[in-house]
Formats: C-alpha cells, structure tokens, sequence
C-alpha cells in the first residue's frame, strides 16, 4: 500500500511531451514504499522550450531528489547534468536524474538495460544475432549499445534524422565489437526488430517496419507503453513472432530506476 504524501515526502517528476503515457509514477512510488523510503514520482508535461526553465526551478526546490526523463528531453537533459555515467556519457543522453550532495544533478541511461532485458525474460540472447534498430534517439541510441554490448553479430540502424543516425553508427564501430551499418524499414534476415519510435503511439501511425517481410523466429521488441500492444507488436504476434512491449521493458528496467534514484546503484 502507498501511504499518502506528507510535507516530508521527498518529491520526484518524470518530464516528456506528450507525458500521459508512461507508466512509471504507480510503480516508481510503489517501489518506493516497499524499500521504506518517503517518495512519490510525478508526472509533468513540459514543452521543449520550456525545458530550461524547468531545469532552473527544478535545480532550486529543496524537496526534489530526482528526474526520470522521456521523450524528448533525453539528450537535453545530460547537457544539463554535471556528472553522469559512463554509458550516458559515451551515448550523451539521460533518461534519469539524480541530485548530487552540491545540489547538482548525475545522469544515467538505462533504456538499453531495460529492452535487452526484457528480450531475455522472454528467452531471446540476442548473442549472436543480426539486429535491425529502427530509431535513433535517445531511447535508440542506448538500445544499440545495449545490443552492442550483448554480442549481437551485426546491427543495422534505420532513422530518416540521416545525420543523427550516421553519428550513432560512428561511435559504435569505435567500440570494434559488432558491425554496425545503415539499416531500411526491411526487416528481412534479421532475428531481432527492435521499435525505438514512437510510431504506434497514435491510430494510424504507419509501421516503423514492413511486417510482410518479418520472418516469424524473429524478435520484435517496441518501446511503446499505450497503447498496451502497439501494432507493430499485434502484427507481429499474428505471424508467430516473440515479442516484448514497452510495458515489458518498463518493468525489467524499474528497480534499476529505483536504486539509482535512492543512490544504491554504487555511482557517484
């Protein structure tokens, strides 16, 4: 049970634009008060060009301890983090905030974390396999490294921002472990299809793939938590495919959210 907020419940937000989406701020606090600890997260729309604002006002209330960040604000965010990990500096884009000592705020990204793990819940070691990556923002480009670090053979990455795209596959080749290319919106030969778009969010949203041409053992993974099965994913599970949904990812990336928010995930 979630005991109700008092003037001493310590205060969390997650940001985006649109925001009515996500999950997190049920299941966050839930976590919280299982661990003993007096917190809420809520939900706050902001617009892109309220984002710095909203840093400055943040940065100076006393009670807030921490920022969970979606869409679009990832890459943003770490510009205005003073400390981060090593993934979220390698990758410059955050997903979580967490207030330093000094009052400062220390990023992390943990969306790739989330995604292979939620692969592997459903038995899939993407090890080995020849990845397709369709999007490549902030969610995406922590996705790719995610694979990356997970052996995939090869990863191919499709995203019309060519120039976004194009640095992403840059610095993972530098890492030498998987090769990494453009990819296309064909998804032939390729076991594991991962969605990083938010197409599907919206009724009549095209398919961030051409599903005819999925093979049916393939994986097929989307980022997207509303609707509960994007179609991209219903598609998908009419031909046979494994799937997992953004709700899937959510929660196997939840308590690593939660340590790094209460600081026991051993970062500075």
């Amino acid at each position: 049970m979630i005991p109700p907020p008092t003037g001493a419940t310590r205060l969390y937000v997650i940001i985006g634009d649109p925001i009515a989406q996500v999950r997190s701020p049920a299941g966050v606090t839930a976590a919280f008060a299982a661990r003993g600890h007096d917190g809420i997260l809520m939900p706050v729309q902001v617009a892109p060009a309220d984002l710095p604002d909203f840093i400055s006002v943040a940065t100076r209330l006393k009670n807030l301890d921490g920022i969970v960040v979606t869409i679009p604000h990832k890459f943003a965010c770490y510009r205005a983090c003073t400390s981060a990990t090593e993934r979220a500096h390698f990758l410059r884009t955050v997903n979580l905030m967490r207030r330093r000592a000094d009052g400062s705020w220390h990023g992390d990204m943990v969306d790739g974390l989330g995604f292979v793990g939620a692969a592997r819940a459903k038995g899939i070691d993407p090890k080995g396999m020849r990845a397709l990556l369709v999007g490549a923002g902030g969610a995406g480009s922590a996705i790719a490294l995610a694979l990356v670090e997970a052996g995939v053979s090869e990863l191919a990455i499709h995203d019309s921002a060519t120039e976004r795209r194009d640095a992403l596959i840059g610095q993972l080749n530098g890492l030498g472990r998987s090769a990494v290319r453009i990819g296309t919106a064909d998804p032939a030969g390729f076991d594991f299809v991962a969605n990083a778009t938010p197409a599907g969010m919206t009724d009549g949203d095209p398919l961030p793939v051409d599903v005819t041409r999925l093979a049916p053992s393939a994986y097929c993974g989307c980022v997207i938590t509303r609707p509960e099965v994007p179609s991209f994913i219903a598609a998908a599970r009419k031909l046979g495919c494994v799937t997992g949904t953004g709700t899937d990812m959510y929660e196997q990336h939840q308590g690593i959210m939660v340590d790094f928010l209460l600081d026991h995930d051993g970062g500075g």
